[in-house]
């Protein structure tokens, strides 16, 4: 059985939409695109290029459309991304020139994938992706990266669908900037009780 990481750039209110760029996302009328930028430093940078190592992933369709314009010319930033196998889920794309690119239909090929053989798979952006793999417990890691503002507005990793459920942290650093880097593995139920004596 494989294993599934949510891998997320998140703001303070839980907005995913767009950490790259100015045009990387704009629906919904969303202007913030590129948050992320001014939080970059040297910690940051090392936790970023582990995570960058080999892997499979599995992309929603519009994450796969600003993926597949930018990450196939830029190979020395993250040789990974080109090398692994990527499953499209996408009920409108057929086919890409992009190596390594599978497109699947919906949750019960996802469960296929994820019992299968194979590299670890990482899920990338792809928020409704996301919400989809949250309410069907498919979700065995989350690996945010929770920084220090507010936006108000845009896509949101925690939206419309997640089940109660329980994680544990399995690390976590601050780096200078302020941004809160955490690991958390999905740990089972979640325990409830009384508060004080």
């Amino acid at each position: 059985m494989r294993k599934i990481t949510v891998l997320s750039m998140i703001s303070l209110d839980g907005v995913m939409q767009a950490p790259g760029g100015p045009g990387e996302d704009t629906s919904g009328g969303f202007k913030y695109g590129g948050w992320t930028a001014s939080y970059g430093d040297e910690d940051f940078g090392k936790i970023m290029a582990e995570e960058m190592k080999p892997a499979d992933y599995i992309l929603g369709r519009k994450t796969f459309e600003i993926f597949e314009s930018y990450w196939p010319q830029h190979a020395g930033f993250w040789p990974g991304i080109n090398d692994g196998t990527k499953y499209i889920l996408s009920q409108t794309i057929k086919n890409s020139d992009w190596k390594n690119t599978v497109f699947i239909k919906g949750l019960t090929d996802i469960e296929k994938l994820k019992n299968s053989e194979g590299a670890d798979i990482q899920v990338w952006g792809s928020s409704k992706l996301i919400q989809l793999l949250l309410k069907h417990d498919l979700v065995d890691e989350l690996r945010l990266k929770i920084y220090p503002l507010t936006l108000g507005e845009g896509k949101k990793l925690f939206d419309n669908g997640a089940i109660p459920a329980a994680f544990i942290l399995t690390e976590s650093h601050v780096t200078s900037k302020g941004v809160i880097i955490t690991n958390y593995k999905r740990a089972g139920e979640i325990v409830t009780g009384n508060v004080g004596p």
